[in-house]
């Protein structure tokens, strides 16, 4: 079981210049390994036809309407599920959400809770360049809080995006999820409501 992990908008609080109203974290859920080739096959298919550079990658918020549309149109088809955790900054308080790194941690951890009914032994891949020490520090962390009554969590690793064509999937996913909750954006849930039937379920906390 293969998961891949990404996040939407920044996990600074409130009132900090330049900080995000929101913070979304998703989890792309794969079964088996070869729906996830497959579906990393389908998406290196589809860069030749939206980018110059065939290693170019997909990112919700630098994609093109037309993009966004092509590759969602494309995912449909592949055999994936994912869960979302959407939080609210403008209602959460307290120190520990002062720093970024409790913050993504503790974001992770709801994720995972939200997802274990459907995770077992799962190879996780997260989004980032962190360092060796976080790295060690986040698997032992989400081993600690999910693996309490079965080994849900494997392995956790950090990867850059750019060589990696299912964080990008990742990503585009976060990105639709964010985007249904902006209703200052035109046609805000289209790219959410595209993969409607891959989804597991999305939590907000605290609520809207």
């Amino acid at each position: 079981m293969l998961v891949f992990v990404d996040e939407s908008g920044d996990p600074g609080m409130k009132g900090k210049v330049g900080s995000s109203a929101l913070f979304v974290v998703a989890a792309v859920i794969f079964f088996e390994d070869g729906d996830a080739n497959k579906c990393d096959d389908a998406i290196a298919a589809l860069k030749p036809e939206c980018f110059k550079n065939a290693n170019s990658e997909f990112k919700f918020n630098k994609c093109r309407r037309d993009f966004r549309c092509t590759f969602f149109s494309k995912v449909d088809k592949m055999d994936f599920l994912y869960v979302a955790f959407v939080f609210n900054k403008a209602k959460m308080y307290g120190p520990g959400f002062q720093f970024k790194s409790p913050f993504y941690k503790y974001a992770c951890k709801l994720l995972f809770e939200s997802a274990k009914p459907y995770l077992k032994e799962a190879s996780v891949t997260i989004d980032g360049c962190g360092d060796r020490a976080f790295r060690q520090q986040l698997q032992a962390y989400l081993k600690a809080k999910i693996n309490t009554q079965k080994e849900t969590i494997k392995r956790v690793k950090l990867e850059a995006s750019h060589s990696n064509n299912l964080l990008q999937l990742a990503d585009m996913v976060c990105g639709a999820v964010a985007r249904s909750y902006k209703s200052d954006k035109v046609n805000c849930g289209e790219y959410r409501q595209m993969i409607k039937g891959h989804e597991l379920g999305v939590n907000v906390w605290p609520k809207m």
